[in-house]
């Protein structure tokens, strides 16, 4: 909930609720806006949420009342494990980037701006005019949106050069956020059982996405400037792979960032292969000393699945993103969609819509290169400074993280749990590794809330990371 004036309204009556019996009667509505000096559309806010919490039913005409508990029986569900046998894929139930952090620490873990990094106003307005619109009650393509299409199309033909053929609206499917998106790609393209190369270390998301489609992983590994191009050519021969999924532009969590020649390099070598590189432009947004030059822009024969997500850099509730690719590739994508999804929300493709573009969406980007790289700065300085037990390979030219290894030897897990006790969460790397971690390392982000308090929290992992090694 919202820390509005209505929060203070809920907290008092949980109290009061706690002390009741029930079936007891709240005080009325006009009390409550006399005794907490709240106006009655504050009040009649704090009793929905208490009645959405179970705590209270409200009976029209008469008042509100505290409900009774029901025991807690302890039901038995042994019996679902002989129905449900062994799950089909090892997945974690919910990853650390996802996990929400109790109030009042500092959150150096998760994966998604915070509000003050994103283009509030416009995603507000946005919001209120798609709902406006047709939009709100009728079903769009399955495709998407054609003008969304358009959008994302338009944006990879402008890095296009002008001898090769662009990519066009045909070639685009929207998904409901990247997560979705990879999953019908390698559904797609990668039978299950067959091997997928992937950069290693990589995007956690991607992994648990490849596992849940049932192929089988070839770590691939990868440093700040890319995998080795013989290292994939090895890779390629030796499996007989027909797809090699990859981060270009600022990697999750390496921040490498490939050059041209790197590019060129790898992609000759998946079209050697009569292969597919699937690229995922998650950062294309966050850009901050490099810029994004996609690799899909430098290819016309259909090679490269593009991906372009919007859900990070416009808002975690909009998950909208694009996959372009051409051909039966394209097809086989759009029909898994459909399959899965049937068509992602109009409402939010429209809000999406607007908020690319509008003129301030351009301005908005500006500033943000200019926050990411104070705050940037100032995790850079604070590792130095305050944690000289972590190492950094590279300090990223765009992205929004910092990938910081740890001493030889180090419990990574257990440094989070040290971190998590003295309010601060941070993400061990064991989970961006395909297979077994190469070394024991901590993603940081630098897209939380009070960056002023960074050199205090890299002060607790510091000592965390001391505990292990006196």
């Amino acid at each position: 909930m919202s820390n509005d004036s209505s929060a203070r309204i809920v907290a008092g009556l949980r109290t009061w609720i706690r002390d009741a019996a029930a079936g007891a009667q709240l005080p009325s509505s006009r009390h409550l806006v006399t005794e907490y000096g709240a106006s009655p559309v504050t009040v009649q806010k704090a009793l929905r949420r208490l009645v959405a919490e179970g705590l209270v039913e409200s009976r029209p005409g008469v008042g509100t009342f505290v409900r009774a508990v029901r025991p807690a029986r302890g039901p038995d569900f042994g019996w679902q494990t002989a129905a449900l046998r062994s799950p089909r894929a090892d997945l974690a139930k919910v990853a650390g980037p996802l996990q929400t952090p109790p109030p009042d620490v500092q959150a150096l873990h998760a994966g998604y701006p915070g509000p003050d990094l994103l283009p509030e106003r416009l995603v507000r307005t946005a919001l209120t005019r798609a709902a406006r619109g047709a939009a709100a009650t009728s079903r769009p393509p399955a495709a998407g949106v054609p003008e969304l299409r358009a959008w994302f199309a338009t944006e990879l033909a402008d890095a296009t050069p002008a001898h090769l053929s662009a990519v066009t609206p045909n070639d685009v499917v929207v998904a409901p956020g990247s997560q979705s998106a990879l999953a019908s790609i390698f559904r797609a393209l990668v039978a299950p059982g067959q091997p997928l190369l992937i950069e290693s270390p990589t995007y956690w998301g991607a992994i648990q996405a490849a596992r849940q489609a049932g192929v089988e992983l070839v770590p691939v590994p990868s440093d700040v400037h890319g995998p080795d191009p013989a290292q994939v050519e090895r890779s390629f021969r030796e499996t007989g792979a027909r797809a090699f999924y990859v981060q270009p532009s600022f990697a999750n969590p390496t921040g490498a960032h490939w050059s041209l020649e790197r590019g060129e390099e790898v992609l000759d070598v998946v079209r050697r292969h009569g292969a597919f590189l699937v690229e995922d432009d998650w950062a294309h947004d966050f850009a901050i000393d490099g810029e994004v030059r996609p690799i899909a822009a430098r290819d016309d024969s259909g090679r490269v699945v593009h991906l372009r997500s919007l859900t990070k850099s416009v808002s975690p509730s909009v998950r909208v993103a694009a996959v372009c690719a051409r051909g039966p590739a394209r097809e086989r994508i759009l029909g898994d969609r459909a399959a899965e999804s049937m068509y992602v929300s109009g409402l939010l493709q429209q809000a999406a819509l607007e908020v690319v573009s509008d003129p301030g969406w351009r301005t908005h980007l500006r500033r943000l290169r200019g926050q990411l790289r104070e705050r940037r700065d100032l995790l850079v300085t604070a590792v130095r400074e305050q944690a000289p037990s972590l190492a950094l390979d590279a300090v990223p030219s765009g992205g929004l993280h910092l990938w910081a290894r740890l001493p030889d030897g180090t419990d990574a897990e257990q440094v989070v749990r040290d971190c998590a006790a003295d309010g601060v969460w941070v993400a061990a790397g064991d989970e961006w590794f395909p297979a077994e971690p190469a070394a024991p390392y901590l993603r940081l982000t630098f897209i939380g809330p009070e960056p002023a308090g960074y050199p205090a929290a890299l002060d607790v992992v510091e000592r965390a990371i001391r505990l292990q090694h006196r």
